[in-house]
């Protein structure tokens, strides 16, 4: 997931420093090119050790353990692999215990959320409307230079999430990016209701924007970004993962997709301060959530997590 999110990442960074100086027909033919690497990249990547148990593959299960360095799992992922394979059943029986059996249904839910939390925090509409908001923040930067390095920004953020990710937990990543969205949201909603009611002050700082969007961006790619899709692969039992995976990422994308459409209306009618505040809401939701509600998912097996739940 960490690696996706950073590809996503590259692919960003490409566009914002081609793009403002090729054609449109360019610019769509750049990021084909890196689908197609991405797709290749994909072809080298190995299944999972509990898809070569259910298999019945050992040797290549126990050869992706020893790639892992959990050599000593194989025992271990073979009896959970035979614990999956009875639970296997057709496709109507997987959507009954998606939302019958307890611990499908809660993890359902906890997944939902913070997937709609992850895209309500404004982050797609933010990356839409920057040039906008950079030229109406009065910032001396230019909007493609500005962009650029918020790409940077985000790619660095993507690559240092893996050098923590399994030491410090999934649970503490997501607080800490959860935490640094919502005071940049609301410090970037600060500044424009400033703007809004003509402080002059502010003119003084119109370098802020872009201060506090590379540090929105640097949070969110920590962790809100990349955590919720990891959350979906280790949450959901084998035979309902696809099921849930999908519903799931409708509900969010489909949350995303309003939010965005909406945000450009909001941002010239009733000021960019609301909208943002509103997205610093969406990410202190999102921080409460984690706290109370998301499991830590670290160091589990599937059976353990199915049981905490």
């Amino acid at each position: 997931m960490s690696a996706m999110g950073a590809m996503f990442t590259v692919g960003s960074i490409m566009v914002f420093s081609i793009a403002p100086y090729v054609s449109y027909r360019v610019s769509v033919y750049i990021p084909l090119a890196i689908n197609v690497f991405h797709l290749i990249v994909l072809f080298t990547i190995p299944e999972s050790p509990i898809f070569y148990a259910i298999q019945g593959k050992r040797k290549e299960m126990i050869a992706v353990l020893e790639d892992l360095g959990r050599p000593n799992d194989a025992e271990k992922i073979v009896s959970e692999a035979d614990d999956l394979t009875e639970t296997n059943t057709s496709t109507i029986k997987d959507w009954k215990e998606l939302f019958m059996v307890r611990s499908n249904r809660k993890a359902l839910f906890i997944v939902v959320i913070i997937n709609v939390l992850q895209h309500g925090s404004g982050v797609m509409a933010v990356l839409f409307f920057s040039a906008a908001i950079f030229d109406m923040a009065g910032s001396n930067i230019d909007s493609n230079v500005a962009m650029i390095i918020i790409g940077c920004c985000q790619l660095m953020g993507s690559a240092v999430t893996p050098l923590f990710i399994e030491s410090t937990g999934r649970k503490n990543i997501l607080i800490i990016s959860s935490s640094v969205c919502t005071i940049s949201m609301f410090t970037l909603g600060l500044y424009f209701y400033l703007l809004f009611k003509g402080f002059p002050v502010v003119y003084t700082v119109n370098w802020l924007p872009l201060v506090v969007l590379i540090l929105f961006f640097i949070g969110y790619d920590f962790g809100l970004g990349i955590i919720p899709n990891t959350l979906m692969g280790e949450m959901f039992t084998s035979n309902v993962r696809s099921k849930g995976s999908t519903l799931t990422l409708t509900t969010s994308w489909l949350f995303g997709f309003l939010v965005s459409t909406a945000f450009g209306a909001f941002f010239v009618t009733i000021g960019g301060h609301v909208a943002f505040w509103f997205f610093s809401g969406t990410c202190a939701c999102a921080l409460l959530f984690t706290i109370f509600v998301v499991p830590e998912t670290k160091g589990k097996t599937l059976l353990e997590i199915q049981q905490s739940l």
